[in-house]
């Protein structure tokens, strides 16, 4: 079993920046991928970004591409969200999730290939 526990999240004003952080425990492993995605009612849950435990691959939604950069602290068996430039449709609850890279149908930015999920924390920006 693996734990997540986000944290980081609140309200900011447009233009600012907030890190989110995401506290793995219990087992963790190399070949496991950790991603973000983020939700507001009544829509699906979508991808924002993701990176390799080991590796350091990332991947990010077009949305977040150049404004969110994501990074993990393998001591601390952390991974951060740093958004920056935020904008009032960034407004949603984020979620981290760690995924097993090893299937084949593996996909950084496909939700149902993840197996654990943290219980998310809000993300409010104001215009």
């Amino acid at each position: 079993q693996v734990q997540l526990v986000e944290s980081g999240g609140g309200l900011v004003q447009a233009g600012g920046s907030l890190r989110l952080s995401c506290a793995a425990s219990g087992r963790t492993f190399s070949y496991y991928a950790m991603g973000w995605f983020r939700q507001v009612p009544g829509k699906e849950r979508e991808f924002v970004a993701a990176i390799t435990w080991s590796g350091g691959s990332t991947w990010f939604a077009d949305s977040a591409k150049g404004r969110f950069s994501i990074s993990r602290d393998n001591v601390k068996n952390t991974v951060y969200l740093q958004m920056n430039s935020l904008k009032p449709e960034d407004t949603a609850v984020y979620y981290c999730a760690a995924g097993d890279m090893r299937p084949s149908s593996w996909h950084p930015a496909r939700r149902g290939t993840y197996n654990y999920w943290g219980q998310g924390t809000q993300v409010t920006v104001s215009s």
